[in-house]
């Protein structure tokens, strides 16, 4: 078997067992095991346990990057594709944490492990978002004086309202029906022409 198809195989058999049994119960060992590989392969391609929970937190942010990207692909007016990045960011984080059952406790426990690998996501999400609002500043459609802090803010704000949306803590959980216009009228107000 190829490096890249062991080290991913050792990464999706520890994910399963995080969020089977939790981070803190499942062991090295038990991750050798359930993969059919020995002790020996496994630290050949992860140190630690802590290791090898920094993977599949990369895992998942990559599978959220590239759903991500796909929904920045589409071809919509700037402020439609505002609305449906933000929304697209809360499901996939939502989907993400619900997918892994024990371990979502471990995410909202270990933020700042969580945080250190996410940096480069945050970065592509932020790029995305700073090149939709830029868009729509040279079609006429957004008025905004400083593009990289009116980035920093949209994306701060939609981070801030993760943990609250996954645990349905928003109004009335976030119904897409009733909350799209609003999060539609918010961006319109706040990068719109005329809205300064």
């Amino acid at each position: 078997m190829p490096q890249a198809k062991t080290r991913q195989l050792l990464i999706d058999v520890a994910r399963r067992l995080f969020a089977k049994h939790g981070l803190e119960t499942t062991t090295m060992n038990d991750i050798a095991e359930a993969s059919g590989k020995g002790r020996r392969t496994l630290y050949t391609y992860f140190k630690s346990k802590d290791d090898v929970y920094r993977a599949v937190i990369d895992g998942e942010l990559m599978r959220i990057s590239s759903t991500y990207l796909a929904v920045a692909r589409k071809s919509l007016p700037p402020e439609a594709k505002i609305v449906e990045l933000l929304f697209a960011h809360l499901s996939l984080i939502k989907e993400a944490v619900e997918r892994n059952g024990n371990l979502r406790a471990e995410f909202f426990r270990n933020i700042w492990q969580v945080e250190s690998v996410r940096k480069k996501y945050d970065r592509i999400e932020c790029d995305i978002l700073r090149k939709t609002i830029e868009d729509g500043v040279q079609q006429g459609v957004f008025e905004v004086d400083d593009i990289a802090l009116t980035t920093d803010i949209i994306h701060g704000c939609l981070k801030g309202l993760e943990v609250p949306y996954i645990f349905g803590r928003l109004g009335t959980g976030m119904d897409i029906s009733t909350s799209r216009p609003i999060v539609r009228r918010l961006i319109h107000k706040a990068l719109g022409k005329g809205s300064a």
